[in-house]
């Protein structure tokens, strides 16, 4: 101890990270110092910890209460207010107000922005988005948007409701895509405050949910708003395990897990070249990959559970419907139950596939023979021209589109 510090908060002071009050900051004894940059900027609360934790220069935690911070990795002039942060990324610029709960595989990309009390969880933020207060919002993925004007939103006291009446979780839903989204160029997607989406759900840029609204669908149609005109609550006979369906379900699931192996190849081929060479950069792309690696595995773990609930599902439908139960239904859930193991594998297989070589090389030399010294990742992608957007989509939807076909090869009822 020198003058009532330890030696780490005494080193970090040294080396210029700013500590307004440093007997009020715990580092953890795991944190390599060497991983928290000269210019950061913590403030008396805050609890850091974590063998993989990174800071970069310009961060700013907990300037609005107490910050506990657990293998996270940040970008540059990152802030984040206040709460609990576990195991997730923050890029460059993206802020977080405070009583945050950030937890497991989120990644909030570049110049993301919540307001107060917000939860994720398992979710992917692309640049841009802003998420109002009071709001949960795990298992999802949100592209939309060209700049903070003109960006995909989510009002206050929304909620994405990812557990089901069967008490699984395989419903993560993707508003946008990865393919177009990573581009830039998307008209963005509006949720109204107060409202909700039950998973698994995709929307389609442009959309447009009121205030208020509970959307219980896909929205596959871009340019829409979409408003609840308060019909009468309907009742029915709640049997729970049946599952009424799962055609909609596995599809979306698998979206889902297709759209993040796409994201996977984006950062190994694209992103990889914007991060810098330094110890602290390479270890927020380390970050950003292991992030997304934890998500693809959530999802096909939460999907592995749904199959497994569909023995119980078929004898209770069977014995609830008799004859008029439904054969189609009964041979979906018997082909997913049964196939289940062999389809695991094969996602997990799936999971760092790189698309088409020459499509993917041929972005990447229009990327390369197009880019501009000096600019960053947003200033590049937002200056694509047409045909190197196209063929990027081209490339990156491939690898969408192969994931989904190689899995529909062996559950052709699901197409």
């Amino acid at each position: 101890m020198e003058n009532g510090l330890d030696h780490k908060t005494r080193s970090l002071m040294d080396k210029g990270v700013i500590m307004p009050f440093p007997a009020g900051v715990v580092i953890g004894e795991d944190v390599d110092p060497g991983m928290i940059a000269p210019g950061v900027v913590i403030h008396p609360g805050c609890r850091i910890s974590g063998k993989t934790t990174s800071i970069q220069a310009g961060t700013v935690l907990g300037s609005s209460g107490p910050v506990t911070l657990i293998d996270c990795q940040t970008g540059r002039d990152v802030e984040l207010g206040g709460g609990f942060f576990g195991r997730s990324v923050f890029l460059d610029r993206s802020s977080v107000a405070g009583d945050a709960h950030v937890r497991d595989a989120c990644i909030l990309e570049e110049e993301v922005s919540g307001a107060h009390s917000i939860k994720l969880e398992h979710t992917v933020l692309m640049p841009f988005v802003t998420l109002g207060s009071h709001i949960d919002f795990c298992d999802c993925l949100m592209a939309g948007g060209t700049d903070r004007r003109n960006c995909s939103e989510v009002g206050s006291s929304f909620v994405h409701f990812n557990l089901t009446p069967n008490r699984d979780r395989a419903a993560p839903s993707l508003l946008g895509d990865v393919p177009r989204g990573v581009m830039l160029g998307e008209r963005p997607i509006f949720l109204g405050g107060q409202g909700g989406l039950v998973g698994p759900a995709v929307i389609e840029y442009g959309t447009v949910i009121s205030a208020g609204t509970i959307i219980r669908g896909d929205i596959t149609e871009g340019g829409k708003v979409v408003f609840d005109d308060h019909p009468r609550p309907a009742m029915r006979d709640f049997r729970p395990g049946i599952y009424w369906e799962i055609t909609r379900s596995v599809r979306n699931n698998l979206l889902f897990i297709a759209n993040l192996v796409a994201l996977r190849a984006w950062y190994v081929f694209v992103r990889s070249e914007f991060f810098g060479s330094g110890a602290i950069e390479q270890a927020l792309l380390r970050g950003a990959l292991e992030k997304i690696d934890m998500s693809l595995d959530e999802r096909i773990r939460h999907l592995g559970e749904m199959a497994e609930n569909m023995p119980e599902s078929i004898h209770e439908y069977q014995a609830l419907m008799g004859k008029a139960a439904r054969r189609v239904l009964i041979a979906q859930k018997r082909d997913l139950f049964e196939k289940w193991v062999r389809l695991c594998e094969m996602l997990r297989s799936l999971k760092s596939r790189t698309g088409d070589e020459q499509d993917r090389d041929a972005f990447l030399s229009l990327l390369a023979a197009g880019r501009e010294a000096g600019r960053d990742y947003i200033e590049t992608a937002r200056g694509l021209d047409a045909e190197t957007r196209q063929t990027g989509i081209r490339w990156l939807q491939g690898i969408v589109s192969r994931v989904i076909d190689t899995i529909y090869a062996v559950i052709p009822s699901f197409r």
